[in-house]
Order: structure tokens, then C-alpha cells, then sequence
């Protein structure tokens, strides 16, 4: 199944995306039952993704009912006329993992960290699919990360690896948005500051998180390796790799960051990105006027335009 978070009627409403429209599951909800009062889980997929198994079964049947409906305008609408919001809107935390790729290590002229290396974004940074990605004023140093982010889907804590990917309840596509020139100290990597890179002004400026457009349920999407990430600057691939490239996986992720943190639903975990940035690479950084496309096999393509602050 794939679901998505979108704005109607100044409300933030759960879609399912059922052969290539959305529906939305709010006013089929109300057309298909005759009740003006939805239950708050279809405004929430937070709340959605926290029901578990109970809540895809129940949007299985809306669906195949709201099929049936003889009327069905205003329940199945294009892409076009909606507003994406971030697939899980208000997630608890959203987790990073840095040099979490080899060829991105490589290009970095790192080594993958032995334990995976994790930062947070802030709430502010989230956006959809197609909302405009902010270029600040104080920063002209704006780089691209295709990356798959997992979305939890139960309360876990030390998780093992073993039992690791029954807590994943979909996978979405990120953009880790960054600020070079704030993330890194005057003359780094050869003069090194004892305090490291500044992650919080360097990863979560307004806008510096797009995801989306939808999240894949983990029962439709399957293994998620390989998967083959791409990266387009005004259609220019700029990164090209494959999920098999992690050095870190998914079910490690989880076993290493659940050890004391409480796993959450709707909670994000970014997996890392493959090589092809433009802090390594030599290509240009992000400026106003620039469509950004990251996409994710069997996922679908997040698209976002950068736009002067």
C-alpha cells in the first residue's frame, strides 16, 4: 500500500494512492459510512501508522468500497490538485545516519564508521513532495543527499538485529538537505576543531529535510536491498547508487540507535547516501531556480524547487 499525508480543506488528511489517484480516505470515510466525523487516525498517520496491522486491514476496505461508490467525486482526486505534506508530518524524531555508504566514504576520503554515526533534524526542516526547498541568506553552500528512510512502526526499545525489520513499518524517500559552509569549521578537515562539524546549523535549517511523496508499506515494497537511489539537479544525475552499498543496514540501524532511545511510530531513520554530492564531486551547489528530484526504486520520485529566501 501507499499512503500519503496532504492538505484539504485546511485539515491534514491520510491518502492512499490506488491507480495513480489519491484517495482520500477523510471524505470516503464520510460518503462511504454517512458519518461528517472521521475517525482522527485519518488526519493523522502518525496516529495511523500506531493502529499497526488494524489500521491497513480497515484501509483495505475503505478502499474496496469506496470503489464501489457509484459517485465517487471529490474522494479520488489527481496529484496534481493536492498539497503533499511530509508523509508522517509530525514524527517524533528523525534520525541520520552520516557516511553510512561506501562510495560516499570514498568520496569523502573518510572510513565508514565502525558503529553507525547518527544527528537529528529539527521539525522545521520537513517539507513534501513538491513544497520549495529554502536557499537562506547566510548560506551559499547548499548540497543534495538521496537517501531511503525507514518509518517505524511500533513502540521498540534494544531492539535486536534479529527482530529489527518487524519494526520498520514502510520506507519513504529523503533529501538530507545541508549547509556546508556552516557544517564545517574554518579550514576543516586539515584544521580540525575540537567540537567537530556544527550538525545543527549544518543539517536543519528551515526546508533542509524534504521526503515523500509517499511512504511504501514494508509488506508491498519487500526486501529493500538492492534499490537503486538517484539523485537530479535540472536533470542531471548527480548521484546514481544502490541500497546494497550501506555498510550499516537497516537492521543494524535500529539495534544500534534503540539501545536506551525509544523507538516511536512515524519515528524517521534517514539510511545515509551514495556517492555523488557536491561537496565531493566538484559539481555546483543548489541556488535558487534549481528542481531537485531524488528518487528511489519502487518508491517513486520526490521533487522539490530551491527558491531564494
Amino acid at each position: 500500500m501507499r499512503l500519503l499525508s496532504f492538505r484539504r480543506y485546511d485539515e491534514t488528511r491520510v491518502g492512499v494512492l490506488v491507480d495513480g489517484l489519491v484517495l482520500d480516505t477523510v471524505a470516503a470515510y464520510k460518503r462511504v459510512y454517512g458519518d461528517d466525523r472521521a475517525p482522527h487516525w485519518l488526519h493523522s498517520m502518525r496516529s495511523l501508522i500506531s493502529l499497526g496491522a488494524e489500521g491497513l486491514e480497515f484501509l483495505s476496505r475503505l478502499v474496496a468500497k469506496a470503489r464501489s461508490l457509484e459517485e465517487a467525486g471529490g474522494v479520488f482526486l489527481r496529484q496534481e490538485e493536492i498539497e503533499f505534506l511530509p508523509p508522517v508530518p509530525d514524527p517524533r524524531k528523525v534520525l541520520c545516519v552520516a557516511a553510512n555508504y561506501v562510495s560516499h566514504g570514498k568520496e569523502l576520503e573518510i572510513k565508514v564508521p565502525e558503529k553507525p554515526y547518527f544527528f537529528v533534524k529539527l521539525p522545521n526542516t520537513l517539507i513534501g513532495h513538491n513544497a520549495p526547498i529554502i536557499a537562506p541568506r547566510t548560506s551559499s553552500m547548499i548540497d543534495y543527499e538521496v537517501e531511503l528512510a525507514v518509518i517505524i512502526g511500533r513502540r521498540c526499545k534494544y531492539v535486536s538485529r534479529r527482530d529489527a525489520m518487524d519494526c520498520v513499518f514502510g520506507y519513504t524517500v529523503f533529501n538530507d538537505i545541508s549547509f556546508r559552509d556552516k557544517q564545517f569549521p574554518p579550514g576543516w578537515p586539515k584544521q580540525l576543531n575540537p567540537y567537530g562539524q556544527n550538525w545543527v546549523l549544518g543539517k536543519s535549517l528551515d526546508t533542509a529535510a524534504p521526503c515523500g511523496p509517499y511512504i511504501v508499506t514494508a509488506d508491498e515494497l519487500g526486501s529493500p536491498y538492492p534499490l537503486r537511489l538517484t539523485l537530479r539537479v535540472n536533470g542531471e544525475v548527480r548521484q546514481d547508487g544502490v541500497t546494497t552499498d550501506m555498510f550499516h543496514r537497516i537492521d543494524a540501524l535500529i539495534e544500534y540507535v534503540s539501545d536506551g532511545i525509544t523507538l516511536e511510530p512515524g519515528d524517521i531513520i534517514a539510511t545515509g547516501t551514495p556517492a555523488g554530492v557536491a561537496a565531493a564531486s566538484g559539481k555546483s551547489y543548489l541556488k535558487p531556480g534549481d528542481v531537485v528530484e531524488a528518487e528511489v526504486e519502487r518508491i517513486g520520485v520526490l521533487r522539490n524547487s530551491v527558491v531564494a529566501e
